[in-house]
């Protein structure tokens, strides 16, 4: 099989791990290497559908010996099979980069033959890459459980971030879907991920010369609508992992049918719309001070499709509102819907001169048409309905029915595509930047 055909098949089976990021890293240029991976040498750039192309995605292999449901490199899947060796990794990325194509590599694969064989080619590939090639570039390596941890940690050594992919929520619908994957067998090597950053850190600081271990930190993705748990149990699991593995990002990625099963669920569209509330939750989680049983409940253990998380949490406490904006302490701003973390830390450098007039907020990045029903300025309120719960919510509630997006079977997307609209009214333009920019 020739280089281009194996390019095409591997590329396009990498495409459905969306965990895929390139920030985080500060890796520098030798002399005599190529590349940069320090933060301003990666650009981001995005399809209309919303995916990163600033990396080279693919995998070393599709040949797997596992048989999960969900996966399309699943082993009784009938389709075209293909491996790369580390060399031809190596050539395709050195000569992608030197024609500007992409600033990185994002390398993951399937089992094949047993997990030590395929991180041991993993490794093999980042060794040459970095040492003979001298590339100095940004690589996101899949660490695969159930390989020693010795390989992990050479290869630790020579990339910027490492993932270990969870994908399904729970042990129980690990043992249906995926009965070939062990819960204990993946959190292990993101434990030992965890503990060796944290190591590391720690030994920089008293030897700067001491070599980084995944200076861009580890990230994982679940599965979103293939099995059954509840929002609520999703970013419960999330939140856990944040804090006991200390990881940069989960990645949640709408599940889609590339396989038929019986053990699967039947959907016409991928749940796009779940997974992009399900981003919107995991800021509040991050940088806002939630969490996730704040936003969810055992009674109401799913987001609200109508309205962003914080939002929806905002009405279902309307008695904290409205704050006033001249004195409210900074973790309450956070919560006040319309007001990002950026407009927050300007409040806060404003308000030590002067007061802030309603008129002011516009200028510092406030979206007033959610904020200026949680707040008075100078004791003054200016919501354009009274302040009474249902009338904002339902000022607030779109106008035309959000299923409409998950009918069209499109990923929601930064730019309008041919043959696909939606309406202002469905979706507005900042609800589908706050997944990626963070602004609730």
């Amino acid at each position: 099989m020739d280089l281009q055909r194996k390019l095409e098949i591997l590329s396009s089976a990498a495409k459905y791990d969306v965990s895929c990021s390139s920030s985080g890293s500060n890796r520098k240029n030798k002399k005599g290497g190529i590349g940069n991976a320090s933060i301003s040498g990666i650009c981001h750039s995005f399809t209309p559908d919303g995916r990163c192309v600033s990396l080279l995605k693919i995998l070393m292999s599709n040949v797997c010996i596992y048989d999960c449901s969900y996966c399309v490199s699943r082993t009784s899947n009938d389709f075209p099979r293909a491996t790369f060796t580390p060399d031809e990794i190596c050539d395709i990325t050195i000569n992608f980069y030197k024609r500007n194509y992409i600033e990185g590599l994002f390398l993951s694969s399937a089992i094949v033959k047993n997990a030590n064989f395929t991180m041991e080619k993993l490794y093999e590939t980042v060794y040459k890459l970095r040492n003979e090639h001298n590339f100095n570039g940004y690589i996101h390596l899949k660490a695969i459980p159930g390989a020693d941890q010795d390989i992990i940690n050479k290869a630790g050594l020579l990339v910027d971030r490492m993932s270990v992919n969870i994908e399904l929520p729970s042990s129980e619908s690990l043992k249906i879907l995926a009965p070939d994957k062990d819960k204990n067998k993946i959190l292990l090597p993101m434990k030992h991920i965890s503990n060796n950053i944290i190591q590391n850190n720690s030994e920089r600081k008293n030897f700067k010369n001491a070599p980084s271990f995944v200076p861009g930190g580890q990230s994982t993705q679940l599965i979103v609508g293939a099995s059954p748990e509840s929002d609520l149990k999703i970013l419960t699991l999330s939140e856990s992992l944040y804090k006991k593995m200390n990881l940069k990002r989960v990645y949640y990625s709408a599940f889609v049918p590339v396989t038929n099963d019986k053990r699967l669920p039947e959907i016409k569209n991928p749940p796009t719309l779940r997974e992009h509330r399900l981003y919107q939750a995991d800021w509040l989680l991050r940088f806002y001070g939630f969490n996730a049983k704040e936003l969810l409940s055992e009674e109401n253990p799913n987001l609200d499709i109508n309205f962003d998380p914080k939002t929806n949490w905002a009405l279902q406490n309307i008695h904290i509102f409205p704050l006033e904006i001249n004195k409210a302490p900074k973790e309450m701003l956070l919560r006040i819907p319309g007001i990002g973390e950026r407009s927050v830390n300007r409040i806060m450098a404003i308000r030590r001169v002067s007061n802030i007039s309603f008129e002011d907020l516009k200028k510092i990045g406030v979206v007033l048409k959610r904020a200026q029903y949680f707040i008075t300025c100078s004791g003054k309120y200016y919501g354009d309905v009274s302040f009474d719960e249902p009338l904002i919510r339902n000022r607030l509630t779109p106008k035309e029915d959000l299923n409409i997006l998950e009918s069209k079977g499109e990923q929601l997307n930064f730019f309008n595509m041919p043959g696909f609209s939606y309406s202002p009214a469905i979706l507005k333009v900042d609800d589908i930047f706050s997944s990626v920019i963070g602004e609730l």
